[in-house]
């Protein structure tokens, strides 16, 4: 880790705890930094919270209180879900207290090099096939998965080196907080309307993942998606970094597909039908992955061997098992409609689809289509039930249980399935009407399905 001097005697207070904060506050306190933690939810029995007192770090929990700025912070650092709305955010700008992320104190320590993937649906299994790329190219040190796919980049920049690689996932949230953060290696992988609850407008969104680009320059990557022209014209605008394209239609592309391959300019990569991943969109990612790879140097033997025996990330389109001839599925990071619209269309044979979650005001008529093409029977929970029970009605699916929670969702929904049929779980929805965290609700239904009987 770079001893910077920056954050000597600096106060810095930091919004919201959570696993980001807490690994964010460990490399400020060894840079010499004051830390105060502000978080609006109960600490008193959070043993990081306690961790970082026993430290001298002042805890200040259950409210957000703005005369905190009295005692003059030269920075705030927030948990990239608040909003920039949030009473704590809005007096720090007003102070004109620079506020920033964790990614950006991650970056600004490490030693190893960052490629830094985003996009709105794709990013967590191409950071994970990147990764796995990337560990059986380099010749010395590890690349490690970080960021939004669940370990904070703070905690590994502290012991990565010079050999290493940081393959960050990087949410649009993350990305708005950043200054000064350069990956040798960004990648879009799409864009589309999403989390526009928090961004209010697609310009808003778009221009917030655009910034993973931002500070680079000719020496470093960008690679961008040939199938989206309008966002690929702002990417050119916004990047000096050398671009390199993928396309799943278009052979003007450095990487694009074929009728039978996965190929780049100079030939084919491997065959399509030795990718193990399911769906188009898992060609798409696996596209991203293998364009990343070739700029570290990695030969077409070792994306093949990779791709061939990825089985998927947890929770995203994840294989759980065949139960009576029965395929399960674990899609509970399918938190919006774009998500679930590939994980439906992402298979050939007949689906029972459990959906539902949080009420954002959406209407579901996007997933008309979807259900009609693939969806035999729907079990729906949860707040949405009724507005997702209403598209089935639109699709003219007439199997359709309507339950309260996702453990009355799962036996219900393999009963309705046939062998050969496919049992997902892609809820179209966020998880916190019911759960925590989609993680959390993915577990929750990996134990629902382990308490199936085999027959």
């Amino acid at each position: 880790m770079k001893k910077i001097t920056k954050y000597q005697d600096k106060k810095v207070l930091i919004l919201g705890l959570a696993k980001s904060g807490f690994a964010v506050a460990n490399v400020l306190l060894e840079l010499g930094a004051q830390i105060t933690v502000n978080d609006a939810g109960d600490l008193s029995q959070d043993a990081k919270a306690q961790t970082l007192a026993e430290k001298g770090v002042t805890i200040i929990d259950g409210h957000h209180p703005v005369e905190l700025f009295d005692q003059g912070f030269d920075y705030l650092l927030k948990n990239p879900g608040i909003p920039y709305t949030n009473v704590m955010v809005e007096k720090a700008t007003e102070l004109g207290v620079p506020i920033m992320t964790e990614p950006e104190v991650a970056f600004e320590v490490s030693e190893a090099p960052f490629v830094a993937i985003t996009g709105s649906n794709g990013k967590t299994t191409t950071t994970m096939l990147t990764t796995e790329i990337l560990n059986k190219t380099l010749t010395k040190g590890t690349a490690y998965s970080v960021g939004n796919i669940g370990v904070p980049i703070a905690e590994i920049a502290q012991k990565a080196t010079l050999d290493d690689v940081l393959v960050a996932e990087m949410s649009s949230f993350q990305l708005l907080g950043v200054t000064t953060f350069k990956p040798y290696v960004a990648a879009i992988v799409d864009v589309y309307p999403t989390h526009l609850d928090y961004h209010e407008t697609f310009a808003n969104y778009l221009n917030a993942k655009l910034q993973i680009t931002k500070n680079q320059d000719a020496s470093d990557y960008f690679v961008v998606n040939f199938d989206q022209p309008e966002i690929l014209a702002q990417e050119k605008f916004a990047t000096k970094a050398q671009i390199k394209s993928f396309s799943e239609k278009d052979s003007q592309a450095d990487y694009f597909l074929t009728q039978n391959s996965l190929a780049a300019q100079d030939g084919p990569i491997m065959p399509i039908s030795d990718v193990k991943l399911p769906g188009e969109h898992n060609l798409q990612n696996a596209l991203v992955a293998s364009a990343i790879g070739k700029i570290f140097g990695a030969t077409n033997e070792t994306i093949t061997q990779v791709l061939s025996t990825f089985s998927g990330a947890k929770h995203r389109l994840q294989y759980v098992k065949t139960l009576n001839g029965r395929k399960i599925y674990n899609d509970s990071k399918s938190t919006n409609i774009e998500a679930a619209t590939v994980a439906i269309n992402a298979f050939k044979d007949p689906e029972v689809l459990i959906a539902g979650g949080l009420d954002r005001g959406f209407n579901f008529d996007p997933l008309v289509e979807p259900f009609k093409n693939h969806v035999k029977a729907m079990v729906l929970y949860g707040e949405t039930k009724q507005l997702l029970a209403d598209a089935a009605e639109k699709a003219g699916i007439t199997e359709v249980e309507i339950v309260d929670t996702l453990e009355e969702a799962v036996p219900i929904a393999y009963d309705l399935t046939a062998s050969g049929d496919i049992l997902l779980f892609s809820p179209a929805c966020a998880s916190w009407d019911q759960f925590k965290t989609f993680e959390e609700r993915g577990d929750r239904f990996l134990e629902y399905i382990n308490e199936l009987v085999e027959e």
